[in-house]
């Protein structure tokens, strides 16, 4: 599993933007420090889910001296680590059955965090993971 370096920025009277040095055109952002690097994960997911399944190459990960030694990253407020799905896994379409009520309260929930009804349960299985750790 790969690391990438998310650079935060923070412009006044803006949310916190997040981007990807490894990867021009992933940006995201949150209200506050902590949505930003949920966004910031969920978008770095769903980018390299793309490059798997158009068959592109993942880039290889920037050192963080580099990143912050950069120009167009001396505004950066944070810079945070996040791990990449390992580029040989690959999405897989499961069917499951609920209650249609439960499944609409996910649905509202993932629209209003900005995420699709599958990241919302990615996000919330690997939560689950991770806390059993």
């Amino acid at each position: 599993m790969a690391n990438y370096i998310a650079v935060i920025h923070k412009d006044t009277q803006s949310d916190f933007g997040v981007s990807f040095p490894d990867f021009p055109g992933c940006i995201t952002a949150g209200k506050d420090i902590d949505e930003a690097k949920d966004m910031a994960e969920e978008a770095l997911l769903l980018h390299i889910q793309g490059m798997i399944e158009d068959g592109e190459p993942c880039p290889h990960p920037s050192k963080l001296e580099e990143i912050m030694n950069d120009p167009n990253y001396t505004n950066a407020v944070a810079y945070i680590v996040l791990s990449a799905p390992d580029s040989k896994s690959r999405t897989v379409r499961v069917n499951i059955t609920l209650p249609e009520t439960t499944l609409k309260q996910i649905d509202a929930v993932a629209k209003k965090r900005g995420m699709s009804r599958s990241s919302f349960f990615v996000r919330a299985a690997q939560s689950a993971i991770h806390s059993n750790h």
